[in-house]
């Protein structure tokens, strides 16, 4: 075991272990254990990027692409420092080392309110820093990697530019304090030029002792609309996802998967499974017992193309003879509401005696709002390809953890990590569900029966949907005492619901986070910048075999419903106007006032609205939420035809996320997180009867089309704080906005999703 593994397994034993781990500074991110691949002519300056002769830059990420524009806005960052060309800069996926561990996340993670401070706040998030630095756990999501890379990559972008510079002087006798960068190349005071790419191997030489960054004011390449890198590839067919992956000689499998909570594979007679290995083109047929990581036991068809597997496991799944098992959601939903009534939580933020505040107000809301379970419906399906070698493996796949990928592999096959070689790929959407790596185990497991073979292993739609791990349904009592005025005087939030980070972490042996709370299933109650004299909050943890996950922006996908419906009745109950009630909440917090500020104004909040082609009536709904170190505010602008179908015509979008990389790509992902919010807020529900679910494509579980999108304006607060997030914040208020938008159109109060309005509200 290594020193410093070693003060580390002390941590939390106390003592001089404890003392002196955290006297140790923590590691540098600029350096890995392993370069760069530099492709045999390129040089690696760092672990961040290499320089090709021919000047092309190909700055190194570490963060999964899966349309949220990260690749694009990550080599911004880089290329802002080292003043390279921005037509020469190219992307690649890193290699897994620990430099490239993601911090923000672990740091963000914590259970402090976004406006907690003070010595000893600021020491634990020291700390957790240094931890999560140690772990090094490659990881895309909670809307982190801008900003976990903020630092990063400007720094490497800076010591390669320094380093650049300092060859540069070198070969002309100068003080490198007389050159200068520019475009890609190195100008001597007296005007002469040296390239980036004829600079780069002498450059490896002069490693800088210090560097500096730029201040913002100084940006030329952050800040603006930067065409994404990825843009061409996706529009001429060229970008390559996980299931895009051809090779020589691969062979592709299907699979028949036991519902969850099963012990044993489908079961099936040797004359159906002799017949299925006699069908075209298969090869084998094999039995998976199932994995810790959370896929099931299985049978799975190897065959030539993937329909062939994919025809013969149909015919066997037909044969199947497993038994239903008695979950249901609407057991599931008795369970937590009892759970609700009955226990009072874990608390998570509380202060002024709220509970006593309440019991003794002579006036009070009270009401209670309830969420259903949801699938991801990634567009790509889940698949992965293996090649199992003589010294190792090999796995070709889009993840949202390329460290937990590899580890899967390599525990399925009883290597070594070090022995499995990650091909990283594009993932045809990720929303939390490649953060799981089930089916990359799985697909170990059967080119394990296949050694030397590629092996690709394609879910159905199917599958996928039948085999998630989902959101989970939760259920919410929030009430509120007021005063003569309206204010409020005690707010109380109580939810109840499974717990998704935590059983995540189970599966794939992240120990920080598998036991004590698990902060996102209530994430978005207790963390909000509403003032109130006194607040309680709490969640309670239910279980269930219905296999649970983080879907996108976790717990503030549905408490941001609950809260901003729950504030709106407060204003209702006030009789103020739900802009202005919500102004009051925020005067100690003007961030947030000045997002919510933007949105009313640019929505033309107050104004009267014209009706529908057809004559029925519109109003607006408002919603605020604070997500990912982000503040975003919306104003939807609906209407209910005569059928009840709900239909929203507008969206104005309010955000601050500290400076904008790209504005064009926070535009990009607001409007993302809408469209997918009101997929859910109009349709998403997962209904699970006899043990599997009802829903098995997407003329069930349906998402928005094209001809139901609204016109989305998206409006970015300016700003010089370090960059936050954007592919998660903007999903959240968009159910509140439009259940408040259809109270003030039909005087009808929705506490369930998915939003549906009575026949007789509706008429």
């Amino acid at each position: 075991m290594k020193r410093r593994t070693f003060l580390l397994a002390g941590l939390g034993t106390g003592g001089a272990l404890f003392l002196g781990w955290a006297l140790l500074p923590p590691r540098q991110r600029l350096v890995g254990s392993t370069l760069p691949d530099t492709g045999g002519t390129a040089v690696a300056l760092n672990g961040w990027l290499t320089i090709a002769p021919d000047d092309t830059v190909t700055v190194v990420v570490p963060k999964a692409e899966m349309g949220q524009g990260t690749h694009t806005a990550l080599a911004m960052l880089l290329a802002e420092e080292l003043e390279c060309d921005w037509a020469r800069v190219r992307v690649e996926y890193s290699p897994i080392d620990k430099i490239y561990g993601n911090v923000s996340a672990l740091v963000e993670g914590l259970p402090f309110a976004p406006e907690a401070d003070g010595t000893l706040v600021r020491g634990i998030r020291w700390m957790m820093a240094k931890t999560a630095r140690e772990l090094g756990v490659m990881m895309t999501g909670g809307s982190s990697s801008v900003r976990d890379c903020w630092m990063p990559m400007r720094e490497a972008g800076a010591s390669a530019r320094a380093s650049l510079i300092a060859a540069a002087a070198a070969t002309w006798g100068v003080a490198a304090s007389t050159c200068r960068s520019e475009q890609g190349t190195v100008i001597s005071a007296d005007g002469r030029r040296l390239r980036f790419g004829e600079l780069a191997a002498l450059a490896v030489l002069h490693r800088p002792s210090e560097i500096t960054l730029k201040a913002a004011a100084a940006f030329t390449v952050v800040g603006t609309p930067m065409p994404r890198l990825d843009s061409a590839a996706k529009s001429n067919g060229t970008a390559t996802y996980g299931i895009d992956v051809s090779l020589p000689s691969m062979l592709y499998a299907a699979v028949v998967m036991s519902p969850f909570g099963a012990t044993t594979a489908p079961s099936v007679t040797a004359a159906q499974m002799a017949q299925s290995r006699a069908m075209s083109g298969v090869r084998a047929v094999l039995s998976l017992p199932g994995s810790r990581y959370g896929d099931p036991p299985a049978l799975a068809v190897v065959a030539e193309s993937w329909w062939q597997a994919h025809k013969a496991a149909r015919a066997l799944a037909t044969a199947t003879a497993a038994g239903a098992s008695a979950v249901s959601t609407v057991t599931v939903l008795q369970d937590i509401r009892s759970t609700l009534r009955n226990d009072d939580g874990m608390p998570l933020r509380f202060f002024g005696g709220a509970k006593q505040v309440l019991a003794a107000a002579s006036r009070t809301v009270d009401a209670t709002y309830e969420a259903p379970y949801l699938a991801h419906a990634t567009m790509e399906p889940m698949n992965a390809t293996v090649r199992v070698t003589n010294d190792g493996a090999e796995l070709w796949v889009g993840t949202q953890v390329p460290g937990y990928a590899r580890a899967a592999v390599a525990h399925v096959l009883d290597l070594d990590d070090t022995s499995v070689t990650v091909h990283q790929h594009m993932l045809g959407g990720g929303f939390g569900r490649r953060l799981d790596v089930d089916y990359i185990a799985q697909a170990a497991a059967i080119a394990k029966s296949m050694p030397g073979v590629p092996v690709q292993l394609i879910w159905s739609r199917e599958d996928d949907m039948r085999h998630d791990f989902y959101r989970p349904a939760t259920v919410s009592r929030l009430r509120a005492a007021l005063d003569a005025d309206g204010r409020v005087t005690a707010f109380v939030a109580h939810s109840a619901g499974q717990a998704p980070f935590k059983a995540y972490s189970k599966r794939v042996g992240f120990r920080l986070t598998q036991s004590g709370p698990d902060r996102t299933s209530s994430e978005g109650t207790w963390d909000q910048p509403y003032a109130f004299p006194a607040l309680h909050t709490s969640h309670s943890e239910t279980d269930s075999a219905i296999p649970v996950g983080s879907w996108r922006s976790v717990g503030h996908s549905h408490q941001a419903f609950f809260v901003e419906s729950f504030i709106d009745e407060l204003a209702a109950a006030a009789k103020q106007d739900p802009a202005a009630y919500r102004a009051a909440l925020l005067q100690s917090h003007p961030r947030a006032l000045r997002v919510l500020q933007l949105a009313a104004a640019k929505s033309g909040w107050g104004a009267p609205l014209e009706p529908t082609a057809d004559g029925r009536p519109r109003a607006r709904g408002m919603a605020l939420h604070a997500a990912f170190g982000s503040i975003v505010a919306e104003v939807a602008e609906v209407s209910v035809a005569l059928d009840g179908r709900i239909r929203v015509h507008r969206v104005v979008a309010a955000v601050d996320c500290g400076l904008a990389v790209n504005p064009n790509i926070i535009a990009q992902q607001i409007e993302s997180g809408i469209i997918d919010g009101l997929s859910a807020a109009l349709n998403g529900e997962l209904v699970i009867e006899d043990g599997a679910p009802r829903q098995s494509n997407f003329h069930e579980y349906r998402l928005l089309r094209i001809d139901e999108c609204p016109v989305i304006e998206t409006h970015i607060v300016p700003s010089l704080d370090v960059p936050s997030g954007v592919g998660e914040p903007g999903l959240p208020p968009i159910a509140p906005a439009v259940a408040n938008a259809l109270f003030t159109l039909t005087g009808t109060r929705l506490r369930s999703l998915p939003l549906r309005m009575p026949s007789k509200a509706a008429s």
